[in-house]
This record gives C-alpha cells, sequence and structure tokens, in this order.
C-alpha cells in the first residue's frame, strides 16, 4: 500500500478548489518569505471532460463578480478565460410578475464597466487546470475516491484512503467537494440542512430581441425566473441563459414538455422581455437546497464553498463566496506558513471561521428572506413589496450602496 504525505491536500477540483490551488501556492509565492514549496495534492473522483470551445451549450454557468474576476486575474487565469466565451453585463432588472413593483441597477451609476462576468463554469474550471498543471509543487490525483478518512488528534493530521488503496495523510485537509460533501460526512462536521421544494430548471435559448448586455430576473408566484446574457460571438446577442426556480411537481411538468411548449411557457413566464423564445437547447434540472455547517473547521481541516454552505440561486452569489472562502483560508495558511507554522495551525483556521462564517450567514439570512418575502401572496404584502421596489429604484445613493455590495468593491 503506498503512502503519500502533503502539506495541504484539497479534496474537490471544481471551479472552487481549483482556484483555490492556485491562489495559495500565488500567494505564497508572491508574498511571504517561505519559497511556496509546499507540497499540495488535489484529489477529485471524476475524470476531467475536455472544455467543448465551440457554440455547444454547457448548463452550468456563474455569474462573477468583480471581485471575484480580480481574484482570478490576480492568479492568472482571467485572461485566458475573457479570451473565450465570457459575457459581461452592464445593467440588471428586477420585477415582479404580478405588480408593478421594478428596480434596475447600472454599472455606469458605480463607475465601472460592468456588473458581472457570466461564464460557463467549466471554462473557469479548464483555465484553472492548465495553470495547475504548470506548477511542480501540485500532484493531481485523479480519478481518486475517497473510501475513509482518519484524523489524528495529537498532531492534527488526517490520513485518507483511496479506493485504489493509497494512503494520503495531510497536515491541512480542504473539502471543496461539494454540497454533498463526503469529507465533511466523514469528518462528523454538524449540518443544517433543508429543502426548497424547488427545482432549478436551466438551459440556453435564443430570443427574438437582443439582451442588451441586461440580466433580468422577474418573480413569479412559485419562484423566480432569471435570464443571463451570454454571447458566444461579437454581435450575437440574442442568447440567453436561464435559471427557473420552480417548485418541484411544476419543474417535472416544465421538463417532460416538447421544445415548442416549453418555449410558449417560457415565453409567458418572461412577459416577453425579450419576445418570442425561438429556441431551446437541452435542459437540466437541479435539486435546490439549503446547507450550512455548524462549523467551518476543525483541527487540521477546513470546509470552503459549497462543502460548507449552500443556498438559493436567486442571487447567483453561490461561487462568489466560495472564492472569497478560499482567499480568507489563503491568507491564514500564509500567514502561519510564513512563520514556520503547519498549514493546518489552529489558530489560523479558527480566524478563518471568525471572517467567513458571519458573512455567509448573513448571505444566506437575506437570500431567504428575499424568497419568502417574494413568494407571499398576501395583498397587502403585495402592495408594500410593489411600492417597496419602486421606491428604492428613485433612491440613487442605496442602489449604489447595494450595486457596490454585491460587486465586492466597498
Amino acid at each position: 500500500m503506498e503512502k503519500k504525505e502533503y502539506d495541504v491536500v484539497v479534496v474537490g477540483a471544481g471551479l472552487v478548489g481549483l482556484s483555490f490551488v492556485n491562489m495559495l501556492v500565488s500567494h505564497l509565492n508572491i508574498n511571504s518569505n517561505h519559497d511556496g514549496g509546499i507540497k499540495i495534492a488535489i484529489l477529485e473522483k471524476q475524470p476531467f471532460k475536455k472544455h467543448d470551445s465551440s457554440n455547444k451549450f454547457d448548463s452550468r454557468v456563474v455569474a462573477l463578480t468583480e471581485s471575484s474576476r480580480i481574484l482570478l486575474e490576480n492568479i492568472g487565469v482571467w485572461d485566458n478565460i475573457a479570451s473565450e466565451k465570457v459575457c459581461p453585463f452592464e445593467r440588471m432588472e428586477i420585477w415582479e410578475s404580478d405588480g408593478t413593483g421594478h428596480i434596475e441597477f447600472d454599472c455606469n451609476d458605480v463607475r465601472q464597466n460592468s456588473l458581472g462576468y457570466i461564464v460557463e463554469n467549466s471554462l473557469v474550471v479548464k483555465c484553472n487546470l492548465d495553470k495547475i498543471k504548470e506548477l511542480k509543487n501540485v500532484e493531481l490525483i485523479c480519478p481518486a475516491t475517497v473510501t475513509s478518512l482518519t484524523r489524528e488528534s495529537q498532531f492534527n493530521t488526517s490520513t485518507i484512503t483511496l479506493d485504489d488503496g493509497t494512503t494520503i495523510v495531510a497536515k491541512l485537509l480542504v473539502a471543496a467537494d461539494g454540497g454533498d460533501s463526503k469529507v465533511r460526512d466523514l469528518c462528523g462536521f454538524k449540518l443544517q440542512e433543508w429543502n426548497y421544494g424547488h427545482h432549478a430548471i436551466v438551459t440556453r435559448v435564443n430570443t427574438e430581441k437582443p439582451h442588451n448586455f441586461t440580466a433580468r430576473q422577474r418573480f413569479l408566484p412559485d419562484g423566480p425566473l432569471a435570464l443571463l446574457p451570454i454571447q458566444f460571438k461579437e454581435g450575437d446577442s440574442k442568447q440567453c441563459s436561464i435559471v427557473w426556480s420552480q417548485k418541484d411537481k411544476t419543474a417535472e411538468k416544465l421538463m417532460q414538455l416538447d421544445d415548442i411548449n416549453f418555449c410558449k411557457a417560457l415565453e409567458n413566464a418572461s412577459g416577453l422581455c425579450l419576445g418570442k423564445i425561438i429556441s431551446v437547447e437541452q435542459r437540466a434540472k437541479f435539486m435546490l437546497k439549503q446547507r450550512h455547517a455548524q462549523d467551518y473547521i476543525m483541527p487540521g481541516v477546513a470546509l470552503i464553498g459549497d462543502s460548507a454552505h449552500t443556498m438559493h440561486p436567486l442571487a447567483g452569489q453561490g461561487v462568489n463566496l466560495g472564492l472569497q472562502d478560499s482567499l480568507a483560508l489563503v491568507q491564514e495558511i500564509e500567514y502561519s506558513v510564513s512563520r514556520g507554522l503547519s498549514p493546518g495551525n489552529e489558530f489560523g483556521l479558527r480566524r478563518y471561521q471568525r471572517k467567513r462564517k458571519p458573512h455567509n450567514l448573513a448571505m444566506i439570512s437575506i437570500i431567504n428572506g428575499l424568497k419568502m418575502l417574494f413568494e407571499d401572496k398576501h395583498l397587502p404584502i403585495r402592495l408594500v413589496r410593489n411600492d417597496g421596489m419602486n421606491v428604492l429604484n428613485q433612491i440613487s445613493f442605496i442602489k449604489n450602496k447595494i450595486m457596490r455590495e454585491a460587486m465586492g468593491i466597498l
């Protein structure tokens, strides 16, 4: 049985996990007295699929904020991402289907070139992976399935056994393996979890009218519909990625419709804001759950991204919060390593948790509050809700503060 030892082991080679590794190596090389030569391993159970650079639709897109773009730029991957399929959005419109409430946000009001960027998840993964392959002190082990995990409390290390019998010892184990995190469960982290009773339908559509680089969200009685602008080639501005959150049974009925009737249903749900829906690509459906780990850390172990928290996608903040988790943890590792301490130093991990847990909980509370507010069908609530949206739309300094907070550029 082969035994390998590493300073940091990351389980999960998705967008957040790979970005974390690139951030860690970049920070240790640039900002620390340490030479950045700590040994890092990345474990991923699924073989990597070759990224499709054609016009084929990737059902998973992310809305990256300006602060996330800066993080990816700092680790040297943004230019490669931007050279392919990235669509900035300059405006955002939010309105309610059963009322008159309406809010508009414009990047010009906060002197920015855009409010954010719509990009394929697989493209960000691919560009991060290309960067990681250049790093001599990082080993990518894929496919690799974690079968068991034991923790040595005396030394704050974790020992992982893989499906091929390999044993891996980590001074710091980082779980970036998603909402159904096996590492989190094997370590015994307590989790608060509940089902929203919704599924999100995602696909790409071609529309009659151009999107004008505007992200749109319409709140329907049974869930929000987001229309996110995408552009695969210059001048092509009549395609959108949709995220349509609906109650479980309704979502299943929508999935069973043929393309023609699905397009009609989507036209009705969107209020024809982009005219007719000309065509739709293959649809995918995802169950929506909220999860939050009671703790993000234990000695020698840290959770980041969806392993620590998942939430409703109505604000599109999941990946951005995961990238901020990554940065905060990297900063603490850098602080510890530069002082000759273990990357899994307990005090550093505690500081990481103090930085991120309150912020993520606040975001979850805001999103859940918005979801409940827009689902309330009582007439007095609807009237207050619509009047409130219209009043807010007229108060520039509050809108600008909301935009800056959402973009991470305060």
